[in-house]
Order: structure tokens, then C-alpha cells, then sequence
């Protein structure tokens, strides 16, 4: 068995989960993974199914919080020294998970693939949350994270186990907010990501925003009363 699981998450992504696996199994062997098809209406099951690929099937969907603690069940149940959330829709980069693992090896129970670490975050309205966000974690743990909302995140083995064993645990920044005021040890690492191919996101301007009010509340008010 590797030592790295990745998680990938799945909602209806027919268009873009064939090119997604078919890259990891082609030019990253060394690790492992598996799709959780949350609930899909479209082909994504049955393209997994075809394809032969390793696949949990929600029979209804979940949410991405679900989703995720189904791969993170997987991967402590499995044995996995640590697991990643990786995107279905194709926008992370599988090259920098070598530099991730490497990252975690030296004492990091989190490793956040972020987009500006190095490259200065863009003064643009999608960028607004991400800078409030940013600004919350560090009232709130004193925890500088450049990237909050990126899903590129590396979680050892301890993590893991937390994370299967608690629904209130999700794959968002509270929760990295959370860990952090816990003294986990947290480190960003410089990534590029691709733009989204093919499918749309599900998350538009109203939804966004209301994301971004959940979290703040989360981590200044929830989060301290936890």
C-alpha cells in the first residue's frame, strides 16, 4: 500500500473525472486514491464504474463536508499515513504533492497547497473573501494563512483520524482556524492551479457571499465558544 491517499471528492463532474484520474493513475502511480461520488445525478458513478476506477458511492448527496469525511474514513480505516483533498474538476496540480509530502515529513500535521506564498494575492472582488477569511484565522489562532479557501490540503495521520471521527470537522478554513488555535503545526507551501475546464462551479456571487459570512461567524464567534 503507498503511504499517501488522495481524496477526490466528486458532484457531478462527468466532464472532467475521467481526465482527473486518468492522470494521477498515468503519471503519479505512487499514489493512491479513490472518488467519492457524492449523490451524482449525471454519469460521473458510472464513468468511475466503467473505467474501473476505486470509487465510494453516496446514494444521495452529501455536501462536500460529507463527501469529506467519507475519504477521510477511507484513509484512516485503510491504514494511510496521510491524505489529501485533491478537486475533481482538475483545477489542482498533482506535481506539487511530492513537495507537500516532503513538507509534512518535517513535523507539519498540514500542508496547505496556496497560491501566494510567494506571488502577491490580486486586489479583485473574488479575492475579498479570501482576504477577510485570512484576516479572521489570524484574530482568531494567530495563524498567518496567505490561501485560506485553497482545498489543496495535506493532513497526516493524527488529522486524519480527528477529522473521520468528527462531523463538525469539514473541509473549510474554520476548521484550519481550529486547528491552529489547537497548536497543530500548519504550513503553506507555493502551488499554481488550473482553471476550472469544463462543468461550473457550485458556488455563485450569492452563494459566495454567504460562504464567506458563515466562515467569519464560524471562526470569530463559533470557534472561540468551542
Amino acid at each position: 500500500m503507498n503511504k499517501l491517499l488522495l481524496i477526490i471528492p466528486a458532484f457531478n463532474e462527468e466532464e472532467n473525472i475521467e481526465r482527473v484520474v486518468e492522470n494521477i493513475c498515468t503519471n503519479y502511480p505512487q499514489f493512491d486514491y479513490v472518488v467519492i461520488n457524492d449523490g451524482s445525478v449525471d454519469d460521473t458513478s458510472g464513468i468511475c464504474h466503467r473505467r474501473g476506477y476505486n470509487v465510494v458511492d453516496h446514494p444521495v448527496n452529501l455536501g462536500l463536508a460529507g463527501a469529506f469525511q467519507t475519504g477521510m474514513k477511507y484513509a484512516y480505516y485503510k491504514g494511510y499515513e496521510c491524505a489529501m483533498q485533491f478537486d475533481a474538476d482538475g483545477q489542482h496540480r498533482p506535481e506539487y504533492i511530492d513537495e507537500m509530502y516532503k513538507t509534512m515529513k518535517e513535523g507539519y500535521d498540514v500542508v496547505i497547497g496556496s497560491r501566494f506564498v510567494t506571488e502577491k494575492k490580486p486586489f479583485s472582488a473574488r479575492m475579498i473573501g479570501s482576504r477577510l477569511i485570512s484576516w479572521a484565522v489570524r484574530i482568531a489562532s494567530g495563524l498567518k494563512i496567505a490561501d485560506p479557501t485553497s482545498g489543496m490540503r495535506l493532513y497526516s495521520r493524527k488529522i486524519c483520524r480527528d477529522l473521520a471521527a468528527n462531523i463538525n470537522y469539514g473541509p473549510e478554513p474554520d476548521t484550519i482556524s481550529y486547528l491552529a488555535k489547537k497548536k497543530v503545526p500548519i504550513k503553506e507551501i507555493q502551488v499554481q492551479m488550473d482553471e476550472r475546464i469544463a462543468g461550473e462551479s457550485y458556488l455563485n456571487m450569492m452563494k459566495s457571499i454567504m460562504y464567506m459570512t458563515r466562515m467569519l461567524i464560524s471562526i470569530l464567534v463559533i470557534q472561540n465558544a468551542r
